[in-house]
């Protein structure tokens, strides 16, 4: 019964997705035509995803360290383990910032608008690929479009999910540009939703969300950033359930 329940949600959540993704895709397509509409179009994601989550019961709380500066530009580092991942950092976001992900994604049928114009995708098993994002993300940031990114980059098969090892490129990338790197906990997230929740499905909710003290990388060098990511490493997991 729980099973069916939970699959039955699932459903509810994909119907808001799409009824509110086709309500605002004319402002989507008219913003994501020009990069001087980003903050626009980013403004109308935070909207869409409010709703579908106020529709769908499920609920962020996000739990600050510090406050952090709409002016500052960031990098935002995250476990990722739930689709609803995205939706967290588009309420969470203020003003210009961009997401990296999968190449998957530019067939994506919500998403897909996103990572052909503002978002940037990248092939994992491609180093040129690879290279060409962290170069389109170094200009971005250049630009103060703050940045999120999922250092793990997948989403892991194993269930429950585990912090899996994080690839280096963001970490190279706040250094290199002296942007400071916000780790954040999507703590349990993946009770509520795991990866697309076709397998256990999804429910109503209240998800935590630990948003920990930027770091500073304006007095590092390129020697630091193994060290780098493992201190962002060891906050993101001490948040997890």
């Amino acid at each position: 019964m729980i099973k069916f329940l939970r699959q039955l949600h699932r459903i509810w959540f994909l119907f808001w997705i799409m009824f509110f993704f086709a309500l605002f895709y004319p402002f989507y397509y008219l913003t994501s035509r020009n990069e001087r509409y980003y903050g626009i179009l980013n403004f109308f994601r935070k909207a869409n995803s409010f709703l579908c989550s106020f529709f769908s019961g499920v609920f962020f709380a996000y739990h600050y360290e510090e406050k952090l500066d709409r002016n500052q530009t960031y990098i935002y580092c995250a476990n990722h383990s739930s689709n609803l991942d995205i939706m967290i950092f588009c309420i969470m976001g203020h003003g210009k910032y961009h997401f990296m992900g999968k190449d998957e994604l530019l067939n994506n049928p919500v998403l897909g608008i996103f990572f052909k114009t503002i978002d940037i995708s990248v092939n994992r098993d491609s180093k040129i690929s690879a290279f060409r994002a962290f170069k389109k993300a170094g200009e971005n940031l250049e630009k103060g479009m703050s940045l999120v990114i999922f250092p793990e980059g997948k989403i892991d098969d194993h269930y429950p999910p585990k912090l899996g090892e994080f690839k280096n490129g963001p970490f190279r990338l706040a250094i290199d540009k002296n942007i400071p790197l916000v780790p954040v906990s999507l703590a349990n997230v993946w009770q509520i939703n795991w990866d697309d929740g076709a397998k256990y499905g999804s429910k109503p909710g209240i998800c935590d969300i630990y948003v920990h003290k930027p770091i500073n990388t304006a007095a590092m060098t390129a020697d630091d950033s193994d060290a780098l990511k493992e201190q962002v490493y060891q906050l993101i997991d001490s948040k997890l359930v």
